[in-house]
């Protein structure tokens, strides 16, 4: 299945973190965006973000992919003890899985508020231009209303 992972990082060592993440996943990862410096969302007072996105195949449930991705955080040093959509050393979001629409406790995807955030937006369409994000429709098309408000 190819899912599609948000990765974020805004403190030490941000692109070496990343590159760290995408090495612990390991064989399944497909492609890797270009990175981008983005200003914080949801919460003012911290540093620029650098954001992309990963590609992976695999063969994983969605809520098994995302303990993985949970454990790679730990891994890397993330901890939960800050302010919601605070500073961190690593953030990695399961973005889709496939065309799957998913509820559970605890994993929504595609990720709830994807639609809503041009820096999660710009890497996938990195990935694949013609990406449609179930219920929503193509990435391209909700960059573009993003844009132009």
């Amino acid at each position: 299945m190819r899912a599609y992972v948000g990765v974020g990082a805004n403190l030490g060592d941000r692109e070496g973190t990343i590159r760290d993440a995408v090495r612990l996943l390991g064989d399944e990862v497909v492609a890797v965006s270009a990175l981008r410096a983005t200003e914080p969302w949801g919460y003012a007072d911290q540093p620029p973000f650098l954001n992309g996105a990963i590609l992976l195949e695999t063969e994983r449930t969605p809520r098994d992919l995302l303990d993985r991705l949970l454990a790679v955080e730990r891994e890397l040093g993330r901890t939960r003890d800050g302010p919601r959509y605070g500073p961190r050393t690593l953030d990695l979001d399961l973005l889709l899985y496939g065309d799957r629409v998913v509820d559970e406790p605890g994993l929504a995807v595609p990720h709830p508020r994807l639609h809503e955030r041009a820096f999660a937006l710009e890497p996938l369409l990195d990935l694949d231009p013609h990406l449609e994000i179930p219920g929503r429709g193509s990435v391209s098309a909700l960059l573009a209303g993003l844009r132009s408000r």
